[in-house]
């Protein structure tokens, strides 16, 4: 172990936070080199990575080439996840319940208000369902899980197009708000009648109950690592400029609708080059050793091919007195 290695300084999405603390981990013990990362949210991370105060931003909501131009920021995907809902139903059997793409947008636009509505028995027939009104959850943070459940039901209810849209932090409808995907999870697993939406890997960990979803394909769907590989398996990186690249809403019968990647953002100029190169060693392994652990967590690692297409955008992007930072 180097015992003067750097400390990495990192900020932003929850989504990623399971996969990249294991990481971090992983990578002290291997090489000495310790990850200090703030779970605040993408909005925070992108605030903290513009104004130059960590090492590296981290958002679920990809950052459009023209803003990170203005930035002089340079992105790149490290981790495929998916954002799923979660409810707290006592008596309903956990993964059995099943939603349609307009019925989760009525409940979060707060239109269907009660578990035992026509439309919710629907789609479960025969399942006994509360008589209860339905507690909606939502982040209180900038987040870019929100950005990702809130582009999905953007792409498939015109109603939640009209009044709400796509943000990290939108007006919601109804509910309350929860802080991170810890805060969401937690809300839901302590109050009976909640929905809530987080990253898998919380759902898993706090054991909470997820739904089935019925995707583009006209499949219900539960949410797992092979239905997120379904939504991520035709994506074109090397045509998405920034590789700004949404999963949301994508083809297939075994496709998750609420899939996402998470992102990281550097500076395209380094100041301290050492510095610049141990971060980006370390994104290397993650990308590179860290798919077992990934995979644990349900999360789905990056191609090889993707991760060529990464560092060879680290080679011509991240610079330092005009050279290349990396490999």
């Amino acid at each position: 172990m180097a015992a003067d290695a750097p400390a990495i300084n990192g900020a932003g999405a929850s989504f990623p936070y399971p996969i990249y603390s294991q990481w971090a981990y992983r990578y002290a013990q291997t090489t000495g080199t310790k990850l200090n990362y703030q779970s605040i949210g993408s909005g925070g991370g992108i605030t903290q990575i513009k104004a130059g105060t960590v090492d590296f931003g981290a958002s679920d909501a990809p950052l459009k080439a023209d803003e990170l131009r203005a930035a002089g920021l340079v992105q790149f995907p490290l981790v495929v996840g998916g954002v799923v809902p979660v409810v707290n139903l006592p008596g309903v059997s956990p993964g059995a319940l099943r939603l349609t793409p307009e019925l989760l947008a009525d409940i979060f636009l707060g239109t269907v208000r009660r578990w035992d509505d026509p439309a919710v028995k629907a789609q479960n027939p025969g399942m006994s369902l509360p008589a209860r009104d339905i507690a909606v959850v939502h982040r209180s943070d900038a987040s870019g899980t929100t950005w990702i459940f809130t582009n999905y039901l953007d792409k498939v209810s015109p109603g939640w197009h009209a009044k709400v849209g796509t943000e990290k932090a939108v007006a919601w409808p109804a509910g309350v708000g929860g802080k991170g995907n810890e805060g969401v999870a937690a809300f839901v697993q302590q109050a009976e009648g909640t929905i809530g939406y987080v990253e898998y890997a919380y759902a898993v960990q706090n054991k909470l109950a997820t739904v089935q979803l019925r995707n583009r394909a006209g499949k219900f769907v539960a949410p797992s690592i092979a239905s997120f590989q379904a939504a991520a398996a035709g994506a074109d990186w090397k045509g998405a400029p920034g590789f700004a690249l949404v999963l949301t809403d994508q083809a297939g019968d075994a496709s998750w609708p609420i899939t996402g990647a998470s992102f990281i953002l550097v500076r395209a100029r380094q100041t301290d080059a050492a510095r610049g190169r141990a971060m980006l060693a370390f994104f290397d392994w993650c990308l590179r050793s860290g798919a077992a652990q990934a995979e644990k967590l349900a999360y789905v690692p990056l191609p090889a091919s993707v991760t060529d297409l990464v560092e060879a955008a680290w080679q011509d992007q991240v610079r330092c007195d005009g050279k290349a930072v990396w490999p």
